[in-house]
């Protein structure tokens, strides 16, 4: 869990390259706050750019929308009990028009307030957590009778690339960013 200190330091604005500082402005604009894990990826410019980047457009409305896309990566962050990434993509999964219930309905999707089609997308993640044999043909065919194919791009990554986030904060105890503070 992501709580106390980091294992390596936080790098604030003032100790960070010129492109990075314009990375953490635009965080900030963005979110109200420079997430933790941006002020450790600062020690690797190219690579914080990179993430950014990546997580953008990821996460942005796309052929999925975004809040879809952010209760994902909270369905995967629960399953490697990260607190970090739990809080993190639970806030964004709102600002970007989730409801209260359907945050709070991830722990137990089949239960929660989603349609068949989010349902699924949720048994991918949990299928893809365990490993990519578990997406089985029958289950592949399942998902491409509900999912397009873009679609399924961002399905399958949006899973993908959440179980390394929170490995790489977990790993490095690097502490849940606070939320900003409300206007």
């Amino acid at each position: 869990m992501s709580t106390g200190t980091s294992r390596v330091p936080l790098l604030e604005r003032d100790a960070v390259t010129p492109e990075t500082a314009a990375l953490y402005d635009a965080l900030l604009a963005q979110r109200g706050v420079v997430p933790n894990m941006f002020k450790v990826l600062a020690y690797a410019p190219g690579i914080a750019q990179g993430v950014g980047g990546f997580l953008r457009a990821l996460l942005s409305d796309g052929a999925l929308s975004g809040w879809y896309k952010e209760l994902v990566a909270v369905r995967i962050s629960i399953l490697n009990e990260s607190e970090y990434a739990i809080r993190a993509h639970n806030a964004s999964a709102k600002k970007k028009g989730a409801t209260d219930e359907q945050v709070a309905g991830v722990r137990e999707f089949e239960r929660g307030p989603y349609d068949a089609k989010e349902r699924l997308g949720f048994r991918l993640a949990d299928r893809l957590h365990r490993g990519a044999r578990d997406v089985d043909d029958a289950f592949y065919v399942e998902l491409k009778g509900a999912f397009s194919d873009g679609e399924m791009v961002e399905l399958f990554l949006t899973a993908a690339a959440f179980e390394m986030f929170p490995r790489f904060i977990d790993g490095l105890h690097i502490p849940v960013t606070p939320l900003p503070a409300a206007k």
